[in-house]
């Protein structure tokens, strides 16, 4: 996320703005929904002058209150007037109620002017670059609205503005001519709805399967029952508190409901760039928040069963029973002017399903989704071997379909640049990254246990079990770095190693295909001073060619890989560096009032002394926003075991006691207190 810049949302209806509520045209901020700016512009003026925010309060997710005076930061002291903006998301838009305050004891008359445009532009079109594009953006002002709107071909999307006070709107704009008494006030509620539009004009949402639009009066009420539901935390460190709660609002907000599955909430993969379905993402959160939001997980599974792969598609790279990577509804997706509905570019979110499935029947005892879900996780396990074992030797290997505007690298770390070796050298293709490795062998084990407990197929969980040993000897040998002791990167296909030293291998611990013998020196690696920054683990280690502490996949360091790498330490028993990490990101999170962006820079802790966010992370996204979960997970020793929940804490002594209470699971609600060992340090 841009520095700076406030947002209130719900799902993938949002608005991004700066500080004082404006939204210029020359920024990345707007109005968005279904992956489309549908506002460009919204300023504020009084009587000509821009206006400058004294404060701005987050009551929620969805409500924003920024309270204001015009001219610059002179005119503060004794200002005879201020103005309030108060936003809030509201149905199929947002609402803003703007108030004028007349502080001086005679009346005055103020001119309030209300500047909008919007330019319709697809998200890809503001994070990548500008692009020609053939459709026209229309202006009409009707009795009572103003119109935007964005018409190519068949495909039209929509802008109103309303206003409950009498106004003069023009094409680019809202002019109110008004007289405030001595110490009043005047107000008018503005109301903008985003419309996706069919050819007859009318919304498309009116002519599907009843789409959750719902008020701000509903989004309280349904956040209430969220925050109620949720397990209560306490902690002696409050950093740990206000995390937590932030991650609850966050993760509330970012639920999203696709077109045409009202019932259906899962997480987006974050604001403002990834408002959307995305299969890793959705399901690493879901997987993330199990102990806090389990019915996350069901929706996640359901709707990616929905949209699996089933015939063999280039552009798309589709192929049989491949997981889809993300669904976009604009105007590049309609037009196939890229590959976005849906897209499949990703090898990792197919075995991370079938591990989602097993590790949420494992804590819900949830048998009839596990055994609806059957052919779906069938078929990704196939999808393993079938499609993603490119070279025929065992590996998952990944190489685009799509040469033109297929994504190159389709891991997590998705930069063109993030796989490389010790010198910068970038690998050829198809690469088989070290993690793809440890997450084919998880769910051939998981697949393994459904099998053979749900699915009434032995014969089948033997052969998956006997594939996951397999693999789990060959890995241990053609991936192990000797003169450095550590696993590679990747492959190429001639099987050399691309032996730089990064994060990935933390998952390797998650994953259980590591062997105990070197697991030792693994944990050794995530922990030195090369890949731990003192927040978390970089990466890409200091001293790697490609290394840079503002590389988005190679320095930086993600709170999502290192709770991942934190549940891999405590599975090998390396208790207190799962803690360390733990903390780190914890406090990590306390300088960014707990809402832990995308990523943070790679800097050594003890050269800034505090955290620099990444500059163009998305915050709040959903795999950040679920870390803490996970953090807390492991920090607590939760695991399910049969039907009953294991707690075994093991506290780093900042933490003190915590208590969190009523977690939901097969065992219905359950408590977990955990006190550190030693004294608390500050």
């Amino acid at each position: 996320m841009m520095a700076d810049t406030v947002w209130i949302l719900d799902g993938n209806n949002f608005v991004l703005s700066d500080g004082s509520g404006d939204i210029l045209t020359d920024r990345v901020g707007g109005f968005f929904q279904f992956d489309t700016r549908c506002l460009s512009h919204w300023q504020l003026t009084l009587n000509g002058e821009q206006l400058h925010a004294l404060a701005v309060t987050e009551p929620n997710y969805f409500r924003l209150r920024f309270f204001l005076v015009p001219g610059s930061p002179t005119h503060y002291v004794d200002a005879k007037v201020s103005v309030i903006r108060e936003r809030c998301i509201a149905g199929s838009g947002f609402e803003e109620r703007v108030t004028v305050l007349n502080h001086d004891r005679k009346a005055v008359d103020f001119r309030v002017r209300l500047a909008v445009d919007s330019d319709f532009a697809p998200v890809y079109a503001i994070i990548a670059q500008p692009m020609e594009r053939s459709g026209r953006v229309y202006r009409h002002v009707e009795e009572g609205r103003l119109r935007l709107g964005y018409e190519r071909e068949k495909f039209r999307r929509e802008t109103t503005i309303t206003s409950s006070e009498p106004v003069r709107f023009d094409e680019y704009g809202l002019t109110y001519d008004v007289r405030v008494g001595p110490h009043g006030r005047w107000s008018t509620l503005l109301r903008v709805d985003g419309l996706v539009l069919r050819p007859d004009g009318e919304d498309t949402r009116a002519h599907t399967v009843p789409h959750r639009v719902r008020s701000a009066e509903q989004l309280q009420s349904d956040l209430d029952r969220w925050v109620a539901r949720a397990p209560r935390l306490s902690c002696d460190w409050e950093a740990l508190n206000r995390t937590y709660r932030r991650s609850l609002l966050n993760l509330a907000g970012l639920r999203f409901t696709p077109l045409g599955l009202p019932d259906v909430a899962m997480p987006a993969a974050g604001l403002p760039w990834a408002a959307t379905i995305s299969g890793r993402d959705s399901i690493l959160c879901s997987l993330q928040s199990l102990s806090v939001a389990p019915e996350l997980a069901v929706a996640t599974l359901r709707m990616l069963a929905l949209n699996q792969g089933s015939v063999l598609d280039d552009f798309r790279d589709e192929e049989p029973g491949k997981i889809v990577r993300q669904f976009r509804y604009g105007e590049l997706s309609a037009f196939e002017e890229r590959p976005e509905s849906p897209y499949y570019g990703s090898a990792d979110a197919t075995p991370l399903y079938v591990i989602l499935l097993d590790e949420y029947e494992r804590w819900s005892g949830d048998a009839g989704l596990v055994m609806q879900l059957e052919d779906t996780a069938r078929a990704a396990l196939a999808w393993i071997d079938e499609y993603g074992d490119i070279m025929g030797d065992g590996y998952v290997w990944y190489q685009s379909r799509n040469e033109r505007t297929g994504l190159v690298n389709q891991g997590w770390k998705e930069s063109p640049d993030a796989i490389s070796y010790r010198d910068g050298t970038l690998p050829g293709l198809p690469r088989a990254t070290c993690e793809l490795q440890g997450y084919a062998y998880d769910a051939k084990m998981r697949g393994a246990r459904l099998a053979r407990v749900f699915w009434n197929d032995p014969a089948y969980a033997d052969r998956l079990e006997r594939e996951a040993a397999a693999l789990k000897e060959r890995f241990n040998r053609d991936f192990w770095v000797t003169d450095g002791e550590y696993f590679a990167l990747a492959l190429e296909p001639d099987g050399r190693q691309v032996d730089a030293l990064s994060s990935n291998m933390g998952h390797l611990l998650w994953s259980g295909i590591v062997d105990e013998s070197r697991a030792e020196r693994v944990a050794g690696h995530l922990l030195s001073p090369r890949l731990f920054s003192g927040w978390g683990v970089r990466t890409l280690a200091k001293g790697e060619g490609r290394y840079n502490p503002l590389g988005y996949h190679v320095g930086a360091v993600w709170p999502f890989d290192n709770s991942l790498i934190a549940w891999g330490l405590r599975r090998y028993g390396f208790l207190a560096e799962a803690g360390m990490i733990a903390e780190g990101i914890i406090d990590a999170a306390n300088y960014f009032g707990g809402g832990l962006p995308e990523s943070i820079a790679g800097y050594d802790r003890d050269r800034t002394g505090y955290p620099v966010s990444y500059p163009t992370a998305n915050s709040p996204q959903a795999v950040a926003t679920g870390a803490p979960f996970l953090l807390l997970r492991v920090l607590m020793g939760l695991e399910p075991i049969g039907d009953e929940l294991v707690v075994s804490p093991a506290l780093p002594s900042r933490f003190g006691r915590i208590e969190l209470l009523d977690i939901p699971g097969r065992w219905g609600r359950r408590d977990a207190i955990g006190n550190a060992r030693q004294p608390l340090r500050g």
